[in-house]
């Protein structure tokens, strides 16, 4: 067991650009479930539109990527009005019901066949041209970055400098909005929204609000999960990426600025460090290879994490950095 090579790895994803993607994701959860006590199950579905929107522009229509990239904000935007329009004057739980449904259908719809002719969209294998040369051409990096035997491949470490940037430009409007009377509107209805409604605000205007400044940041993480990659295919924005930046969120803390962040760094290491090391415990017969092998050895990660996250939530549900009075589902 090469324990030091665990660690190196654990450290590497920890702060990697996969971190950044769910970091981004779950602060445009925060406004909506941890500030405003909107359940949305369709994170992944922003995503999808923002680096979708920004892919296409130049793999398919030979635009700008500067230009897909504020579309692709105007397109959350308009996903936002889509999803919030029918279901936020009604129950929560319809909203959760239409994103989680609206994600799978955009998904669906982006990888099927028909779209692929229509569209040259590649169906489930997504657009995979070089897309990013843009963004790359304008990094400063000569090579790869190095702190000790912790390294970053140089197009790595170009979205990192540029997504934890983005990450803290967020953090700080978050930050802004919530000390407004703005974000102070939208704790109260998070706590109750006939008390707001009978001071005579629109709740109704405050949810889109809150709903499209989340899917904004949404788009933010599929712009960077674009970067990363240089791909962007429908398999990437499944249910369970909503579900990873929802456990990144209440790990860190609802309703705390820094919570995504400090949420993204945990999970995503722990992660990337027990499959490692499950892994490495497999290979070399730590774990005999009668009960698994090391790829099955490897998802028991999963199981851990979400041992890990029972136990949070039923102790500590407000999270590592968490108030459980700002809590939407405990307003006590």
């Amino acid at each position: 067991m090469d324990f030091g090579s665990i660690l190196t790895f654990t450290i590497e994803q920890a702060f990697g650009p996969l971190a950044i993607v769910y970091c981004l994701a779950a602060i445009g959860l925060n406004v909506h479930f941890g500030y405003t006590g909107l359940l949305n199950f369709g994170q992944a579905a922003f995503m999808a539109v923002g680096g979708y929107t920004m892919a296409s522009f130049v793999a398919v229509f030979g635009l700008s990527l500067w230009l897909g990239l504020a579309v692709g904000v105007l397109m959350a935007v308009v996903l936002a009005l889509l999803l919030g329009i029918p279901t936020l004057r009604l129950r929560a739980d319809y909203l959760a019901i239409v994103t989680i449904a609206a994600a799978e259908i955009i998904r669906q719809t982006l990888g099927s066949v028909t779209f692929d002719r229509k569209f040259d969209f590649g169906g489930q294998d997504g657009l995979q041209s070089n897309f990013v040369a843009d963004f790359r051409a304008l990094n400063p990096l000569d090579g790869p970055i190095s702190i000790g035997p912790i390294s970053w491949r140089v197009n790595d470490a170009w979205v990192m400098i540029v997504g934890w940037a983005l990450v803290a430009i967020c953090c700080v409007v978050v930050w802004l909005l919530m000390r407004s009377p703005w974000g102070r509107v939208l704790k109260a209805i998070r706590e109750d929204e006939d008390a707001v409604r009978s001071l005579g605000k629109n709740v109704y205007a405050y949810k889109m609000q809150a709903l499209i400044v989340g899917g904004i940041f949404g788009a933010f993480a599929g712009f960077i999960y674009g970067f990363y990659k240089n791909a962007v295919i429908p398999t990437d924005y499944a249910t369970d990426t909503t579900f990873y930046a929802f456990t990144v969120l209440l790990v860190g803390g609802a309703a705390r600025v820094l919570g995504p962040v400090v949420g993204a760094v945990i999970v995503w290491g722990l992660l990337s460090g027990l499959g490692a090391f499950f892994t490495q415990a497999a290979r070399n017969d730590v774990i005999p290879n009668w009960l698994m092998n090391d790829q099955q050895a490897s998802l028991m990660r999963f199981i851990i994490l979400g041992l890990a996250l029972m136990l949070i939530m039923i102790f500590r549900p407000q999270g590592i950095f968490g108030d459980r009075k700002e809590l939407a589902i405990d307003g006590r």
